[in-house]
């Protein structure tokens, strides 16, 4: 299968690893030319495109199968030109791609805003806390309005990314022993790199379309998520200052549901400390 990544960062380019080792024809993007000569290892053509490259993008997905936009924002102030435009502008050059039968794109939870603690699903209003929230938002509306007869648009929600090189205490070793404002308990919610790259290549097999959600079984309160880290690499824990109004923007319970219901299973169903 001819298959294109646009964005080869962490999700993308361990699933073109994946796919590259199950004999698909894999072309991936990357903004940078460092990352060129790596990149080859796992991949049959890269191409350096930026997102608001329409005719570079056309290239890209011309003659493809599958597409997979899986992009990241360097900063906050770069997820417009990051995910709405190059969502934008891939709608367009898709136009021009008739062979293309499906989109899949890993998008984020924190479209769904701060529903207080409450289970969410796929049904649930999507209610953004913040300006990038909304962007995320607008990005989806903006992939799903490509969906036709002929092509699939996927949308794969994901929970806070973990795994290999990304690991909970690398992410996290510098709140050890720090004072947090709030009381701990909102949720969060995670899911590892092994279990999202799983779940695209379900959805590439089984051809998924609509809005998905992935996190993995184990849901907790920030305390007790902050409490097992630190015990386990024997560091000193987070301590709260309920005083003090937390202004993390998004506090709900991820279910999993809907794509286990599809035949999805989880490597990790518990968090990985």
């Amino acid at each position: 299968m001819k298959i294109a990544i646009v964005g080869c960062g962490y999700v993308g380019t361990a699933l073109a690893r994946l796919w590259h080792k199950m004999g698909h024809e894999i072309t991936v993007t990357t903004t940078t030319s460092e990352k060129v000569s790596n990149l080859q290892e796992i991949a049959q053509r890269v191409v350096i495109v930026q997102g608001d490259d329409l005719n570079n993008l056309k290239e890209v997905v011309k003659d493809q199968e599958i597409v997979v936009l899986s992009v990241g924002a360097r900063n906050r102030g770069t997820y417009r030109q990051t995910y709405l435009e190059t969502a934008k502008n891939l709608v367009l050059a898709l136009k021009e791609a008739p062979n293309v039968h499906q989109l899949i794109y890993t998008g984020s939870y924190a479209v769904l805003g701060d529903k207080r603690g409450a289970w969410v699903d796929e049904q649930s209003p999507v209610t953004p806390a913040n300006e990038n929230g909304e962007i995320l938002s607008q990005t989806e509306r903006a992939l799903l309005s490509a969906q036709n007869e002929e092509l699939k648009v996927y949308i794969l929600r994901l929970a806070g990314i973990y795994g290999p090189g990304r690991e909970l205490i690398k992410i996290f070793r510098s709140w050890a022993g720090t004072t947090r404002p709030g009381d701990g308990k909102d949720y969060t919610n995670w899911i590892h790199l092994d279990d999202i790259v799983n779940a695209i290549n379900l959805a590439s097999q089984k051809q998924l379309q609509g809005i998905y959600h992935l996190g993995s079984d184990e849901i907790l309160p920030r305390h007790e998520f902050f409490d097992r880290l630190f015990q386990t690499h024997q560091l000193p824990s987070v301590t709260w200052d309920a005083s003090m109004t937390s202004t993390r923007p998004y506090n709900v319970k991820l279910s999993n549901r809907k794509i286990k219901a599809a035949g999805f299973e989880l490597v990790h169903p518990k968090i990985l400390f």
